[in-house]
């Protein structure tokens, strides 16, 4: 599958778990994704072992606990988390992962991301949905389309 490809099947899931949401919902990322996917109509789980609400909702310790299985994980946490992040995906039949990569290296975990392909999950990481989602601003389109320019988005 091509990234394009691998895009707009994530973003054709309409239930996505978001893992790495934070209780400082200001400065994250993760947070900000949240948001973005549940203004554009999707049904989102956030995931935070530490938190009981975020964003005023209900968060969820790990992937079993939310009341519907998502088709889909954002993983917006620490590099050290994506292999229990990923272990949880298989756990709960999951296939669809997309790795945070904005400017830094983002939640990317190249061990976590290789054994998650190598046990049948479609993997993204590189971007970030806020490049393509409904609504996205004009900051991620315009970085969106200088990384597609540069050949950045499919490595």
């Amino acid at each position: 599958m091509t990234y394009a490809e691998k895009v707009t099947d994530f973003l054709s899931q309409r239930k996505i778990a978001i893992a790495g949401v934070s209780r400082k919902p200001q400065t994250e990322v993760g947070n900000a994704i949240y948001k973005k996917f549940k203004e554009a109509g999707y049904t989102v789980f956030p995931i935070n072992p530490n938190a009981e609400y975020v964003e005023g909702d209900r968060c969820y310790k790990n992937l079993s606990e939310t009341p519907e299985k998502a088709d889909a994980v954002f993983i917006a946490a620490n590099p050290a988390a994506a292999p229990e992040i990923i272990k949880q995906c298989l756990d709960n039949g999951i296939t669809r992962v997309w790795f945070h990569k904005g400017l830094g290296n983002g939640s990317y975990n190249k061990e976590a991301a290789q054994y998650g392909e190598t046990n049948g999950l479609t993997v993204i990481h590189n971007g970030c949905p806020m490049m393509f989602i409904k609504g996205a601003d004009p900051f991620h389109r315009f970085v969106g389309f200088v990384k597609k320019i540069l050949g950045r988005l499919e490595k």
